[in-house]
């Protein structure tokens, strides 16, 4: 097994605002593939909360049924595992608010990390950003859905991590795929 790095980090996959692949701001929908596998893929890397995070009233209120399908309704005796896993996912309006919650419940407020698959000016490399999870002090990494999380985040977060290098030029990984290799980056020693 693995050691893993003390710390205290925690996931949002943002919804909106994100870019179409045209460059448009939009509210990207929720798929529950993502919440299900996302899940999985925090409790393995021992991730302390996942938000997912959508202005939209139906698409919360249908991952607030997933959940409750999983935690407590026939899927909970069906599949726990699946149970295990949605423990700590949460459905939240938008970024301030999960932010917020953080901050209660961690008792300061997180360092935020955007992601993409480009190099920003407040880029930060996994090395320097794995020191910094090793403090202790609570992490949110940001996700974005869609094409990439809209201008405006990027410019409020304290860092944007360096994009995963793959072999070739082709960089547009699924959010899942990239939450694991991240993770892993970060997290597993």
């Amino acid at each position: 097994m693995a050691d893993k790095i003390n710390s205290d980090v925690h996931l949002a996959l943002v919804h909106y605002p994100v870019y179409n692949k045209v460059g448009e701001v939009v509210t990207s929908s929720i798929t529950t593939l993502d919440v299900h596998d996302i899940s999985r893929v925090t409790k393995t890397f021992a991730v302390n909360s996942f938000y997912v995070v959508t202005p939209l009233k139906t698409q919360r209120q249908l991952v607030e049924r997933l959940i409750e399908h999983w935690m407590t309704g026939y899927g909970a005796k069906y599949n726990p595992t699946r149970k295990e896993a949605l423990l700590t996912t949460r459905v939240t309006n938008n970024l301030k608010e999960t932010i917020r919650d953080l901050t209660e419940r961690c008792g300061q407020k997180p360092a935020t990390v955007a992601t993409g698959a480009r190099r920003f000016p407040k880029g930060i490399g996994f090395h320097q950003l794995r020191e910094e999870i090793s403090t202790g002090k609570p992490i949110l990494l940001l996700f974005g859905t869609g094409w990439g999380l809209e201008k405006s985040i990027l410019r409020e977060v304290d860092y944007v991590l360096d994009p995963i290098d793959g072999i070739g030029e082709y960089n547009h990984l699924p959010v899942r795929a990239a939450i694991a290799i991240i993770l892993d980056r970060l997290l597993v020693r």
